[in-house]
């Protein structure tokens, strides 16, 4: 079965939303990791306000050759994957893009059920892309089956990946890279819930 990925960029205390304001570099075997990764998917789930900023930049990005080898590499990439565009409503139109398809989903139940579906369906893993609201949501839904966050050295205010999250979920660390500005690239997974018994305080787990 194929596994939904979530692979962001974060802060110290989880933001999600705006980069721009806390994104300081991205350096070049940060990029190059990012894009090793990337090569893992076929498609990509993306909120209709991150979906307009990506269409806005990749398709120009490959047609200008901009930015670095792995850039154009990156830009063949999200012009290639097949891009779902989730909304509650289906309202708001989104621009053209090759490759592209909305998903109306009204309901957490009706997100699932889509999702679930396409896990179920032959191909390479699916990418969990931005914005906040949709990342969130499939969190919580428990359908993420990969963690990969590239935490910044900085405590920023926002919205942060798990505020959705009603219940604990334990990761089991896999993996983990640092970069030269500062990144620290931690890959998890998800932890079978254990339903060991709460300890009556925390120096009984020293013990």
């Amino acid at each position: 079965m194929r596994k939904i990925v979530l692979q962001m960029m974060t802060t110290l205390n989880g933001r999600l939303d705006d980069p721009a304001a806390w994104v300081h570099d991205v350096v070049d075997d940060q990029y190059r990791e990012i894009d090793r990764i990337y090569s893992s998917y076929d498609t990509v789930l993306v909120g209709r306000t991150t979906y307009e900023e990506m269409a806005a930049y990749w398709p120009r990005a490959l047609s200008e050759h901009a930015g670095t080898e792995t850039n154009q590499v990156m830009a063949e990439r999200m012009n290639t994957y097949r891009k779902l565009v989730f909304s509650r409503s289906g309202d708001d139109p989104v621009t053209e893009w090759t490759n592209t398809e909305q998903v109306v989903a009204a309901t957490d139940g009706e997100l699932a059920a889509y999702l679930e579906d396409l896990k179920r369906q032959p191909g390479k893993d699916i990418h969990l892309s931005g914005g906040s609201s949709l990342a969130r949501s499939v969190l919580a839904l428990g359908l993420v089956d990969e963690l990969y966050f590239f935490v910044y050295p900085v405590v920023s205010p926002g919205v942060s990946w798990f505020s959705a999250i009603t219940d604990q979920h334990g990761l089991r660390l896999v993996g983990t890279e640092s970069y030269g500005n500062g990144v620290v690239e931690l890959h998890y997974v998800p932890r079978e819930r254990a339903d060991a018994p709460r300890p009556d305080s925390f120096t009984d787990m020293l013990a």
